[in-house]
């Protein structure tokens, strides 16, 4: 019997392997669409995908940037200026796709466009800090999404969100992992509705990897930023050695962050390229063995592995 399971087991991870390195046809006529590319996981699948011959549709939100990428880049990818928490923006990037796709349409869009900050105790923050990150994260993806569905429909095309572990465990205050869980919602609600119009959906969870979103001065500051705004009963509450104690704790995650983003954009590439690709894509070691197996355990488990790992407040019980 246990042969057999196990022949069982094999025939599927064969047919498995077989299927998912199936590349659709005609590449260098598929336009991709790809936020968020002014560094990070959105500069390289730009360059990557660029090398492979599509059309690629570089979005930045800098002329900076745009200009960087388009030095390292062949001239067949260009490059738009969008800022996802403007509609405005949206609109204009919206039309300028649509005049360079025709009526081709838009076989691939990367939602990659992403800020970590402010990320704090919640109790720390106030609603605008909540709605900084949904604005770019959660809102900006949706709106673009929703911008570019007639020429995803039109190319029979990909939606690729960038999700991350944290939209399967919220593992510390803010919008941040709040705006991954509503990436997961949406693009589970997104799959089936465009299903029917040939589309395919994708979501890439990342674990924790060296990009700007996760810059340690930039998160110490708003850590900072947000230690500041507390009213003093809170700051009692704490203790002023949790800041300092948070901050030892945030600069040992950050000095372990794998540096390898090609983890990422590989996973990126293959749902925009394979005949068959996953729904979910998993990317870095911590990821694979830590997060994921953890989001699948008992919620009382999972909380006691962190309270244990966290910090203490000076007047917890």
């Amino acid at each position: 019997m246990w042969l057999y399971l196990g022949a069982l087991v094999a025939l599927y991870h064969l047919v498995r392997w077989y299927r998912e390195r199936q590349v659709v046809s005609q590449l260098r006529d598929k336009y991709v669409f790809i936020t968020g590319c002014d560094s990070g996981f959105g500069n390289l699948l730009a360059r990557q995908l660029d090398l492979l011959g599509l059309r690629v549709l570089a979005a930045c939100l800098t002329e900076t940037g745009a200009e960087s990428l388009k030095a390292k880049t062949s001239d067949r990818l260009d490059t738009v200026i969008l800022d996802v928490t403007k509609s405005e923006s949206i609109a204009a990037a919206t039309q300028w796709v649509k005049e360079r796709t025709g009526d081709t349409g838009l076989w691939g869009l990367v939602n990659n466009a992403g800020i970590s900050v402010p990320t704090a105790p919640n109790e720390w923050l106030t609603k605008q800090d909540f709605m900084k990150i949904l604005d770019v994260n959660l809102l900006g993806v949706i709106e673009v999404t929703l911008s570019l569905l007639p020429l995803l429909r039109k190319a029979r095309g990909r939606v690729v969100n960038v999700s991350s572990i944290l939209g399967r465990l919220s593992i510390f205050g803010g919008g941040y992992c709040i705006s991954k869980y509503g990436i997961e919602a949406f693009s589970d609600s997104l799959r089936r509705e465009v299903s029917f119009f040939g589309i395919k959906v994708a979501v890439i969870e990342p674990g924790f990897f060296k990009t700007t979103v996760s810059n340690s001065e930039v998160i110490t500051k708003a850590l900072q930023n947000a230690w500041n705004q507390c009213s003093p009963e809170v700051k009692d509450i704490y203790g002023n050695n949790y800041l300092a104690s948070s901050y030892k704790s945030l600069e040992k995650l950050l000095s372990n962050l794998c540096e390898d983003l090609t983890l990422v954009t590989d996973c990126m590439e293959h749902a925009l390229i394979s005949c068959h690709p996953r729904t979910r894509y998993s990317a870095g070691w911590d990821a694979k063995f830590i997060y994921i197996p953890l989001s699948y355990m008992p919620t009382f488990l999972v909380d006691a592995f962190f309270k244990w790992r966290a910090v203490r407040p000076a007047k917890a019980l």
